[in-house]
Parts: structure tokens; C-alpha cells; sequence
């Protein structure tokens, strides 16, 4: 009779443990589904704050990584590799960490200049295109923004006119003064 009591009592507590078990996963899965729902909502309204600085072409996108012409990828500084455009003017710059001199002082090149022939184009999806040339007194480029939809994450391929390094980088659109970038001396 013991024994049959003790088997209860371990069967029951092992039916406690799983239904504790099963209600905690429960809870995590809610938990998770509240986390998505809260990140689509700040994602759709930094989109919508995003969508709302290139109508007003006061912009920066500020890149935490580049794909260079041969696929190699660099994680950057998004501070010092943007995409800057205020009112018609626009400044292009790559930085790298590097130990010898480079024309922006800071380990790449920066290109001020005129953004012209700025087109903005939104596809079926949502996602919102931006095609411009920056032409600058030294070099110019031309520049072609990708801002996914439902979100500020956006990518830019950059072509300059002077040689064949094409460069692609990705990271966040926003208005041009919620920005922190530091720039180099331009050319």
C-alpha cells in the first residue's frame, strides 16, 4: 500500500511539473509574440518618420556595413560611413580604420556635392528608391538608396564616375537631426 502511494504521489507531482512546464512555454510564446508586435510597431514608425525625411530631403543614412566589388564584407562605424542628404546638398563618405593617410583624414574619402536628378520611387512592396548623382567639385557618384519596407534599414550602392569600386553599404535611414555622423574633409 505504501508503494502504491508513493507511485501516486510521484505521479502526480510529475503531472504538476509538466503542466508548469507547459504553461511557462506558454508564456514564453506569448511573451515572444508581444516582443514581435511591440518591434513591428517602433519599426513601422521609424519607417514612417524615415518616409517623411526623404520627403522633405533631410536625410542621413548612416551604414554599419559594406560590400565591397568582390563580395568581401566589413563591419563599420556608423558614424564616419554615411549617406547625407540637406536641402539639394549632399555629402558622400566611407571611412576605414587604416594606419596611413587618406583624403578625409580619417581613413577614406568624403565627397561633397550637389545631389541632382534625385528620383524617388516607392515599388508594390513598399520598399522606397531613391536614384540621385552627387557631383562634387573633385569626383562624383551616383547613389541608389533601398529602404525596405515596414522598416528604416535600408542599403545604397554607390558607383562612382572616376573608377569601378563599387561599394554597397547597409544600415539605418533617418532625418538628418537625429543623426551623429562625423565628417572628413571633403573633396
Amino acid at each position: 500500500m505504501g508503494l502504491i502511494l508513493a507511485l501516486g504521489a510521484t505521479g502526480t507531482m510529475a503531472q504538476t511539473a509538466n503542466t508548469q512546464e507547459v504553461v511557462t512555454k506558454e508564456q514564453r510564446r506569448m511573451l515572444k509574440q508581444e516582443r514581435k508586435a511591440v518591434q513591428a510597431q517602433i519599426d513601422s514608425m521609424l519607417a514612417a518618420e524615415a518616409r517623411q525625411a526623404i520627403t522633405d530631403t533631410a536625410f542621413t543614412l548612416e551604414a554599419d556595413q559594406v560590400t565591397f566589388k568582390d563580395g568581401s564584407i566589413a563591419y563599420v562605424n556608423s558614424n564616419t560611413n554615411f549617406v547625407s542628404v540637406n536641402h539639394g546638398d549632399a555629402v558622400v563618405q566611407v571611412a576605414f580604420n587604416v594606419p596611413f593617410p587618406t583624403p578625409n583624414g580619417i581613413g577614406g574619402v568624403t565627397l561633397l556635392g550637389k545631389a541632382q536628378n534625385m528620383e524617388v520611387t516607392t515599388d508594390k512592396k513598399g520598399s522606397v528608391n531613391i536614384r540621385m548623382n552627387v557631383v562634387g567639385i573633385g569626383i562624383s557618384a551616383q547613389v541608389f538608396i533601398n529602404m525596405y519596407a515596414g522598416t528604416n534599414r535600408a542599403s545604397v550602392d554607390i558607383i562612382p564616375n572616376f573608377n569601378s569600386r563599387r561599394l554597397t553599404l547597409k544600415g539605418t535611414l533617418m532625418p538628418i537631426k537625429k543623426s551623429s555622423v562625423y565628417q572628413g574633409w571633403g573633396i
